[in-house]
């Protein structure tokens, strides 16, 4: 299956909702400890390699991108200087970005677009906040304030418009409504940093976590005094995991044990695939929406994977 070399070490991959055959890549140089980055959308090809679309060049590392879910050519990439900068892919590269929203004080490690309401997107910080955005306007709709530490992640729940999960270093996982104050629940999932979180699919009351004590963890936010299940496997922490888009018990997740790993949570040997094409952490993952199976990673080994579940990514 298609493989893409990048300059930089990959940090995050995302599918195109509107184009099968599109997704983009966020890169940043020397592991993303100083220097530039670059966002990555390529084209995979029925019988050829990848080749690019285009290319954005950043003086800080880029560790997220998203693609609006209004807008075919638009992409929101997450920047280590604390923005967060909008791209058009109909205009070229010296005409974008066409807008660079600045408001973190520190690295924004996470975007999230809504994909109910499709106009306003997540930023998440390691200046411990969350904020929501609107394409059209330069300051921030608002500005969540609750973690006590670096905010990894922030996802949209897929059903519900106001409704997003945030996943932090402060051992939380905290579940938001933007029509409240405050968050309207407080999950202690686990008990060393959680680096990411996902809802189900299917079931809007569904969603997982992921921690650097190696584990992945499902919830159901109706009875979260412990999780419905437990997922071992990594060899260290996870980085990144992803509910299928396809199938409503299974989902992807990597780690900086090198592996990309599916799994079924509803059955009892959960694991059901294990990828170990990188070598290196492999810290960005996702599922396209589009085609049932299509999976593609990136990792500090400054390469991008696609491929079918139950294939070999290497094979060509």
């Amino acid at each position: 299956m298609p493989v893409f070399k990048t300059p930089f070490n990959g940090y995050s991959v995302k599918f195109s909702p509107f184009y099968e055959n599109k997704l983009a890549v966020a890169t940043a140089q020397n592991f993303g400890i100083l220097g530039n980055g670059r966002v990555h959308i390529l084209q995979l090809n029925p019988n050829g390699p990848v080749s690019e679309l285009a290319a954005f060049d950043t003086a800080d590392g880029v560790y997220d991108v998203c693609w609006s879910e209004a807008h075919d050519s638009l992409v929101i990439a997450a920047s280590g200087d604390g923005s967060v900068k909008l791209y058009d892919l109909s205009l070229p590269p010296t005409n974008n970005p066409i807008r660079s929203f600045k408001e973190h004080t520190r690295e924004v490690h996470s975007v999230d677009y809504n994909t109910v309401r499709k106009d306003s997107f997540l930023s998440a910080s390691w200046d411990d906040t969350v904020k929501l955005w609107t394409v059209d306007r330069n300051a921030s709709v608002r500005t969540f304030k609750e973690h006590a530490y670096c905010v990894y992640s922030a996802a949209w729940n897929p059903r519900h418009a106001d409704i997003f999960a945030s996943a932090s270093g402060d051992c939380t996982t905290r579940i938001w409504d933007v029509r409240e104050p405050g968050s309207t629940m407080i999950l202690p999932a686990h008990e060393f940093e959680i680096l990411t979180c996902d809802w189900s699919k299917y079931d809007d009351c569904i969603i997982a976590t992921a921690s650097v004590d190696k584990s992945i963890k499902v919830w159901d936010v109706r009875n979260y005094r412990v999780p419905i299940a437990v997922l071992n496997g990594h060899g260290y922490a996870v980085r990144k995991v992803r509910f299928s888009p396809h199938i409503a018990s299974a989902m992807v997740s990597c780690s900086y044990d090198m592996t990309v790993c599916m799994w079924d949570y509803m059955v009892e040997d959960a694991l059901i695939g294990r990828y170990d094409h990188h070598t290196e952490f492999a810290v960005g993952v996702d599922m396209s929406v589009l085609v049932e199976g299509l999976l593609a990673s990136t990792g500090w080994d400054e390469l991008v994977y696609v491929w079918q579940h139950g294939m070999d990514p290497r094979a060509s």
